[in-house]
């Protein structure tokens, strides 16, 4: 009489990794787009602003560098950094599985970044001398340039108050600096947003909201980190 002998199967989806990513790797690999996605917009902007003839950092938004020949290369990284912020959100939606924010937070995160990718779509107008042979000045408003201004506002917004949301849940789970980063990020950029909308052109108003765009993809950064560690094998 032949004995026949049955496999044991993994009943626990994290048993074993043979048949593919298990939900933690999908939720880990999901955040660790929103690490990735500051560096990548920032790099690529500087990167451009450095090469880019009659580009000024002091007076321009890294927005109009969406202008010109090398255009195309700013409309990508809006378009890549925003499908990483979707993905990111989406792995933030699963690590805070419930409680203070496991709803809006990862809701405003992936409004941030469609903003970005509809920020691509639609192009800032040319103004302020860039690209070179733009007459001075906030120039021609044009449909698109509206639009770009109205996703960047939209995207602006949601941003600053995930900022806020986030810090209400890491007060109450105890993560009193996070909590207290969360919060000062959130009134940094929004004052950074509030100083260039209201100012175009002015050296201050554009250098603070520079600041203010670096300090909340790194704050982007921190969140993904803190989450990913936090998610349990």
């Amino acid at each position: 009489m032949s004995i026949v002998r049955t496999a044991s199967v993994p009943t626990s989806p994290s048993a074993s990794c043979e048949d593919g990513m298990t939900p933690t790797h999908v939720t880990r690999s999901l955040l660790g787009w929103g690490a990735v996605a500051g560096p990548f917009y920032v790099v690529t902007s500087v990167v451009q602003g450095l090469t880019r003839d009659g580009f000024d950092f002091t007076r321009h938004q890294w927005s109009l560098l969406e202008n010109g020949g090398l255009g195309w290369i700013q409309v990508t990284n809006f378009a890549l950094t925003g499908l990483m912020l979707v993905a990111f959100a989406a792995g933030l939606h699963r690590a805070l599985a419930g409680g203070r924010g496991a709803r809006w937070a990862p809701r405003l995160a992936a409004a941030f970044g469609l903003s970005l990718v509809a920020a691509g779509i639609f192009r800032a107008d040319p103004a302020l001398g860039f690209p070179v042979g733009t007459p001075e000045g906030v120039g021609t408003v044009t449909t698109h340039g509206v639009l770009h201004f109205a996703a960047a506002g939209i995207g602006f917004i949601a941003i600053a108050a995930a900022c806020f949301v986030l810090a209400r849940r890491y007060s109450s789970d105890g993560e009193r600096g996070l909590a207290i980063f969360s919060r000062a990020t959130g009134v940094v950029f929004l004052g950074g947003f509030l100083c260039v909308a209201s100012g175009a052109g002015n050296v201050a108003a554009n250098l603070v909201f520079t600041a203010a765009v670096v300090l909340v993809f790194a704050w982007i950064a921190v969140v993904a980190v803190h989450q990913y560690r936090s998610v349990a094998d």
